[in-house]
């Protein structure tokens, strides 16, 4: 594994004196809309968001076990204020073999990445809630692609990433804009994802439809099931049944 710090930067309310912007403010609100519109915040702990300062050097992200109506994991990368966010049934796997179906789903507020907790029954998304895991990433800008990437389904099974010069193109990252073209790439530094992956779109399967996939370097691991082999909170240690009957006795 790498030995990068995956401690993220600290996600505070801005100093003092060093708001964000009334423009900024303003996108952040209105990315959060639908997220807002889905939940009670008189019924769920979960925060209504909005207040805290973008990371500016080390976005943050964040994966949270999500037992619902079907147990999934939530990846969430910050990304203009915000986290975008996608459901993947069957969590991320560190095998680049593996192509794990990644749906999109709503932006959450940056406050969202210390959620750990029960959602009430009939609440949008109810279950329980286990922070997976926690750190910081960035683009990969020896793997992004200069040129506006095409729409595709997965790579062939085997085949490795071409790895090219991260001065070849010299371009500002833009990882909406990569995202909007339909391929991410990126490096994590957490404390269970580490290294080289990407987001990409599947063709012909909707804007919402996208494969989580492990780029081939020194991070991945053949084989591993990370999800089975580390199930328990990075944040209290719990699993997500203690969770659970914390929640229900009232522990937390």
């Amino acid at each position: 594994m790498t030995s990068t710090d995956a401690t993220p930067a600290p996600r505070d309310t801005p100093p003092a004196g060093e708001s964000p912007s009334h423009d900024d403010s303003a996108s952040v609100e209105a990315r959060l809309g639908r997220y807002r519109e889905k939940r009670d915040f008189e019924l769920t702990a979960e925060p209504a968001g909005g207040t805290t300062a973008p990371h500016a050097e080390r976005p943050f992200f964040c994966v949270q076990k999500h037992a619902a109506s079907r147990l999934h994991y939530d990846v969430r990368l910050e990304v203009q204020g915000v986290l975008k966010s996608w459901a993947v049934p069957k969590g991320p796997s560190p095998d680049p073999a593996e192509k794990r179906l990644a749906v999109m789903v709503e932006d959450h507020p940056l406050e969202y990445g210390d959620f750990e907790g029960a959602i009430p029954e009939g609440e949008y998304g109810g279950g329980t809630v286990l922070l997976w895991d926690v750190g910081w990433w960035e683009p990969d800008l020896a793997r992004r692609k200069q040129a506006r990437p095409a729409r595709h389904d997965a790579p062939p099974t085997g085949a490795a990433t071409p790895v090219g010069s991260a001065a070849a193109g010299g371009a500002t990252p833009d990882p909406e804009a990569d995202l909007a073209a339909g391929e991410l790439k990126f490096i994590l530094h957490g404390e269970k994802l580490h290294g080289s992956w990407t987001l990409v779109q599947m063709k012909g399967r909707g804007d919402k439809n996208w494969l989580m996939i492990k780029h081939r370097d020194d991070d991945a691991r053949p084989g591993l099931e990370l999800t089975q082999d580390s199930p328990l909170s990075v944040s209290s240690g719990r699993s997500i049944e203690e969770i659970a009957e914390d929640a229900s006795s009232g522990a937390g």
